[in-house]
């Protein structure tokens, strides 16, 4: 079985979200949670580790451990989740990354597993999304 991951978008993109919030939480596999400042935030991925550097220091993540990460304005309460950007029940359009319209499916689980691996934009209702296929 296919397994989705949801993917960040640029870095750039990332940055420029983070202007309006002080915090970036990542949450692990477990559901722990880990807020970093976004003062000075850079991140790095070096092999399977994500590399997160601030104005404390900096943290390290098993990206095979990450479930989530998410902006904060405190630190603990966290915005409405990335996963509930899509109604999987519902259909769905899907483009490539360049844009290709793939198709429209009945559901996420059906596109999902007629997709082959790669990255697309899932599009449903005016909001769309980034998922990886593997």
């Amino acid at each position: 079985m296919k397994r989705i991951f949801i993917t960040i978008g640029l870095v750039l993109c990332i940055m420029a979200q983070a202007t309006e919030f002080r915090y970036l939480v990542f949450t692990n596999a477990s559901g722990t949670n880990t807020a970093l400042l976004v003062t000075n935030l850079t991140m790095t991925v070096n092999g399977s580790q994500l590399d997160i550097t601030n104005a404390d220091g900096t943290m390290h993540f098993a990206l095979t451990d990450l479930a989530a990460m998410q902006f904060s304005e405190d630190g603990q309460t966290l915005p409405e989740g990335i996963e509930n950007v899509l109604n999987a029940d519902k259909p769905i359009q899907v483009f490539s990354i360049d844009g290709t319209f793939l198709g429209t499916f009945d559901n996420l689980l059906q596109a999902v597993t007629q997709l082959s691996q790669g990255m697309y934009v899932m599009v449903q209702n005016g909001k769309s999304q980034k998922l990886t296929v593997r």
